[in-house]
């Protein structure tokens, strides 16, 4: 009995905080909305320019019973999750090669450079001249755009470990396998989820980008499409999709890795 009430005054106890957290967090964006309902019922600002939220709901349920809504969803989120594993195998095995390698980090630090500081959107005439306007060009957009907060990032992480770790590694006579599994690559993860999470942000807001310019589905299509019909209602649909789409997948992107890797989130708080 004492057990079975310890565990439920534990479980009262987190879902009380979780409760707190949700109010906290949801105040902010519920008086935005509020405001919005205001503004619009008032016809303070031209109902064309800002629809009620009522209206936008309406077509938001209208689409997504037309399946409209989900299709465009799909699309972009398939880009996206192509482009940013591609960025995942690369950038993270890249980090590691350069931070072994100095001088190939040398050589490579000026092209490098020049292409984290180009926008991604600013080659998207260049990428559709060499890959078409087909899918290869959009993903390889959410590759340049996600690929440098993932490596930059890592490599980062991978330095500040390396100069902590390497004696006390070599006092310890940990091999080269040993010393990755069990103290660079743990010490770097911080880091590296940090990244991660950064690099997903980038590629979303960047495949939308490149489906404005160039595309014929998803929900930077639907925006502009919605946009030349006169239609603000829907692309305020297909903006609060793509901010609640990212919002959502950042969440869960952040609650696997606390799950997966609890001392990457410790250390991240100190």
């Amino acid at each position: 009995m004492p057990a079975s009430y310890s565990k439920a005054r534990s479980f009262a106890a987190r879902l009380s905080g979780a409760t707190t957290l949700a109010v906290r967090r949801s105040w902010v964006p519920t008086l935005i909305v509020l405001v919005w309902a205001i503004v619009s019922h008032l016809e303070l600002v031209n109902s064309y320019l800002i629809p009620s939220p009522g209206t936008v709901l309406e077509d938001a349920l209208q689409l997504i019973s037309a399946g409209t809504l989900q299709r465009h969803l799909a699309v972009s989120l398939g880009r996206v999750f192509v482009g940013y594993s591609l960025t995942v195998l690369g950038a993270i095995p890249l980090a590691l090669f350069l931070h072994h390698s100095p001088r190939w980090f040398d050589r490579l630090s000026i092209p490098l450079s020049f292409l984290r500081v180009t926008p991604p959107l600013a080659l998207i005439p260049i990428l559709i001249l060499w890959l078409g306007i087909g899918e290869a060009s959009k993903v390889a957009i959410i590759v340049l755009a996600s690929f440098f907060p993932v490596f930059v990032n890592a490599h980062d992480g991978l330095h500040r470990v390396e100069g902590r770790w390497r004696e006390l590694s070599r006092s310890l006579e940990l091999n080269w396998y040993e010393f990755h599994r069990f103290v660079l690559l743990p010490g770097a993860l911080p880091q590296i989820v940090s990244g991660l999470r950064i690099g997903f942000g980038y590629a979303w807001r960047a495949l939308i980008g490149a489906e404005i310019f160039a595309a014929a589905s998803g929900l930077g299509y639907l925006i502009v499409d919605s946009q030349e019909m006169a239609r603000i209602d829907r692309v305020f649909v297909g903006i609060l999709a793509i901010g609640i789409t990212g919002l959502t997948f950042d969440a869960i992107l952040d609650r696997l890795t606390t799950r997966s890797f609890p001392w990457a989130t410790a250390v991240e708080e100190q």
